[in-house]
């Protein structure tokens, strides 16, 4: 089986502040490449990465599937592929495009969920109720709660096209449930790394007996979690337990040293006792060590933004226990009292007044996504009591923190390590494509959307006239003034000439149009083959603009 992934932005080189999706995506194609026993995969994409480098981000000359290359607008690697993935939603560009070049039943379209968070997403990926999206195509959703969520939205924006077009039947792609996954090898090196470990603990004053609880991820109270719920349940868990705490954000403020402020103010404010350390999360050097010294990860997440949540499985495959809030994919990931604590949350009425402000504030602009999402996270409680009743339970019992990490890495090895999700989704490509050679005959090939088709077509109306077969050509200027100026073009002039005739043809274009003399262009694309006729009549166009022939559209023949 072949695979073609659509990534127009490879992410061989990430961003200082990466987003989960990013890491996600790079990780998921790692793993497709080495456990997804596919013989080849093809990316489409902008990016143009020697093979040394696309193999040594993604795989292993020897040791896994074979790695091509092909531009975003080859359809050939996908149609051979049968499946083509695209680490985002929106899947709607991509069925109108395989439609029109292929039909429908020429491949399979997989899109991946990262996060339902903000409106336009939901918006775009609603485009699949509009769009040629078919049976045999799939929104993979990484925890129940997105699929359930998904499911609403779809539901009552199918419910409005009914009432609004009277539309009677809608095809959905399938909703199919493959978690992300880890690498639970390397998790599981680093926390062997007994050095890491002590040094990371001495630089940090822990003595042995102290506790190390360890958040790792962005320090966003927009997006990722308010942190006020983990510094009053750490204080009070101090209090019942005992024990000394010491609570490790390993991470980075988007919002520079402003957000580090505020954090700094909320520990002092509600964990006056439990010492507060920030490190650098995106130095790979530091996270080893975090890994390696941690007793309890702690993550109280409150935010729509997150679907899934990578850190809390990553703990788990490192054999760390887990206090994670009964959230989103948190929810699907860990189960209470196995692996670690399920901490309750509550969020606020659904159809609240509030709430459709924020909705339409949002949509005039008067509110960023950050300030939106982090308005409704504001607004979710977690019980901080149960959490502290948690850390401090885990904080009191060695034995018990040893045996919820085990769990947890049992957890992962059969549910989230790379190897058994990439073997989800070569299940679920197959199912797929038992789908589509089932499925009803191919209406055949249909046009691109209609809404952003050929804009030559598109804005005909604006010109006077268009080029057609009964517009007659014919030389503007002398021959050899015609010949001087192809010769000697601007650096304007040379704008997108990829898009018409190369210089050799221009000059038997020219030459053609001196020899027979104003002449009809249905007449003059005959002495040319059929497959280039498209870049001559960008040719005639251009050599207009530029003066060296004019144009009538005289119906004579």
């Amino acid at each position: 089986m072949r695979l073609s992934i659509h990534a127009p932005n490879l992410g061989i080189c990430l961003p200082n502040q990466p987003f989960g999706k990013d890491v996600a995506n790079r990780g998921l194609y790692r793993a497709l490449a080495f456990h997804g026993g596919f013989t080849e995969i093809n990316f489409r994409t902008a990016d143009q990465p020697s093979p040394s480098s696309l193999y040594e981000h993604f795989g292993s000359v020897s040791e896994c599937s074979a790695l091509t290359i092909s531009s975003l607008t080859e359809t050939d690697a996908a149609v051979q592929a049968g499946t083509l993935l695209r680490g985002q939603p929106y899947l709607s560009e991509l069925a109108w495009e395989r439609g029109m070049r292929h039909g429908h039943k020429a491949y399979s379209l997989v899109g991946l969920i990262h996060t339902l968070g903000p409106p336009k997403v939901r918006e775009l990926i609603g485009e699949v109720l509009l769009a040629p999206v078919q049976p045999w195509d799939a929104l993979i959703c990484t925890s129940p709660s997105v699929r359930d969520c998904l499911e609403g939205l779809l539901d009552r924006w199918q419910e409005y096209l009914c009432i609004r077009f009277g539309a009677a039947s809608f095809t959905r792609p399938q909703l199919p449930l493959v978690p992300l996954g880890v690498d639970q090898s390397d998790l599981l090196s680093q926390r062997a790394d007994q050095s890491s470990r002590d040094f990371l603990r001495r630089h940090l004053g822990l003595t042995e007996s102290d506790v190390f609880v360890f958040w790792l991820g962005r320090l966003s109270f927009f997006e990722k979690a308010f942190p006020q719920g983990m510094f009053i349940a750490l204080q009070k868990a101090f209090l019942r337990s005992g024990r000394r705490l010491h609570f490790v954000m390993a991470g980075w403020f988007p919002g520079g040293e402003t957000d580090h402020m505020f954090y700094q103010e909320v520990s002092e404010r509600y964990a006056p006792d439990v010492p507060v350390h920030f490190l650098d999360g995106k130095n790979p050097e530091v996270v080893r060590c975090c890994w390696a010294a941690a007793d309890i990860f702690l993550s109280l997440v409150d935010n729509p933004q997150e679907t899934f949540g990578l850190a809390p499985v990553e703990a788990m495959a490192a054999g760390v226990p887990v206090v994670i809030s009964d959230w989103d994919g948190y929810r699907y990931t860990v189960s209470d009292g196995v692996e670690g604590f399920k901490i309750p949350t509550l969020a606020p009425s659904r159809g609240a007044a509030q709430g459709e402000l924020l909705a339409l504030q949002h949509d005039h602009g008067l509110l960023t996504y950050q300030d939106y999402v982090g308005a409704v996270a504001q607004h979710v409680a977690v019980d901080t009591d149960a959490a502290s009743a948690a850390l401090a339970l885990l904080a009191k019992d060695p034995d018990l923190r040893q045996r919820m990490g085990e769990a947890g890495r049992q957890t992962v090895r059969h549910r989230f390590d790379w190897p058994v999700v990439a073997g989800l989704h070569h299940q679920l490509y197959a199912e797929l494509a038992e789908r589509r050679f089932a499925g009803d005959q191919d209406s055949g090939t249909e046009v691109q959307n209609p809404l952003r088709a050929d804009p030559f077509r598109d804005f005909a109306p604006f010109a006077t006239a268009a080029l057609e077969p009964e517009t007659e050509l014919r030389l503007a200027i002398p021959l050899p003034e015609v010949q001087h100026r192809l010769n000697n073009l601007t650096s304007l002039d040379r704008f997108y000439e990829h898009l018409h005739a190369s210089p050799s043809d221009l000059e038997k274009l020219v030459l053609q149009l001196q020899s027979e003399g104003p002449c009809l262009l249905k007449h003059l694309l005959t002495a040319w083959p059929a497959e280039q006729h498209d870049v001559l009549r960008l040719s005639f166009t251009w050599l207009a603009k530029l003066g060296c022939i004019y144009w009538s559209n005289s119906k004579a023949t």
